[in-house]
């Protein structure tokens, strides 16, 4: 059985909601040795040529990939979000799609084009967002919190002009009282499938994985045999949220249910220590397009 540390499928830019350029974050893949990187950033594509150059210029091989906004589909457990210290039940899951070699060009055309709106919509969305925390009587302009996006912009850069205003102490407090999932100043949107989201991705040569499944409040096994119903290829069993237990668990149960999974950082920004790579993965296990590059 073969482990490796060299995979880092899972992380983030200035073209979402990551604090380093697509430069700067392919300089820290290779200072931790990462061979195979893949950037998903969050409902965008903006950043695949520039990764793929900065990639190998360093030796990196790069998966083009990106982390898509879906729709709730099972009910969580509190007791479930409570013992994985989750405070608040999630308004969306995650689906990471990977196109590990050149795509088929009809079927990346109609994905581009269904995902545009997905992306698109983060503008009118932030813009509700905004409006409600001034109806909160905290003052926040909106050019302010678009020039701290480089891309695609998010909630973490309002919760950054938040915090510079003086109106919350940290992110995090920014988060927790006003701009989480379920608090006050939220906007939710229509949101994909998983089914639908895979069958385009698929259709474009692509592959998908769920994202931090721990966040979602779902016992394992339902969720596994859920996302096997809904032609998920794999789950991200390697995140670096999960315990050895939670990762040992979910690999053994998605070889059960003839899943793969995948391993990823999920790097934003190196507020709590975090860093890319350093996951080590079974090799074996990772979907066949990934491991054989």
């Amino acid at each position: 059985m073969m482990w490796s540390s060299s995979f880092d499928l899972h992380c983030h830019t200035t073209h979402s909601d990551g604090s380093l350029s697509v430069d700067e974050l392919a300089d820290e893949m290779a200072k931790q040795q990462v061979s195979v990187w893949s950037l998903t950033d969050h409902d965008t594509i903006a950043g695949w040529d520039e990764a793929k150059q900065a990639a190998g210029e360093r030796g990196i091989k790069f998966v083009p990939g990106v982390e898509l906004t879906c729709d709730v589909e099972l009910p969580w457990n509190n007791e479930i979000l409570e013992a994985n210290s989750r405070n608040r039940p999630p308004s969306s899951w995650h689906l990471l799609a990977y196109f590990p070699y050149d795509p088929i060009p009809e079927g990346l055309h109609k994905f581009e084009q269904w995902l545009s709106p997905l992306h698109e919509d983060r503008v009118p969305r932030m813009l509700e967002i905004i409006d409600k925390v001034n109806a909160f009587g905290m003052e926040i302009d909106a050019e302010d919190v678009f020039s701290r996006a480089k891309g695609s912009v998010g909630r973490p850069h309002l919760a950054m002009a938040m915090v510079d205003a003086g109106h919350v102490k940290t992110m995090d407090d920014a988060f927790e009282q006003w701009l989480g999932d379920g608090r006050p100043c939220n906007v939710e949107r229509p949101k994909p499938s998983l089914a639908e989201a895979s069958a385009l991705v698929h259709a474009a040569g692509g592959i998908t994985s769920l994202a931090h499944p721990r966040y979602y409040g779902v016992d394992y096994e339902t969720l596994i045999q859920h996302l096997k119903a809904s032609n998920v290829d794999a789950i991200e069993a390697f995140h670096r949220s999960h315990s050895d237990d939670e990762r040992h668990r979910l690999w053994k149960l998605a070889q059960t249910y003839g899943l793969a999974i995948t391993v990823g950082s999920d790097f934003h920004s190196f507020r709590g220590g975090h860093r890319p790579g350093n996951m080590p993965v079974v090799v074996k296990s990772l979907p066949e397009l990934i491991s054989s590059a």
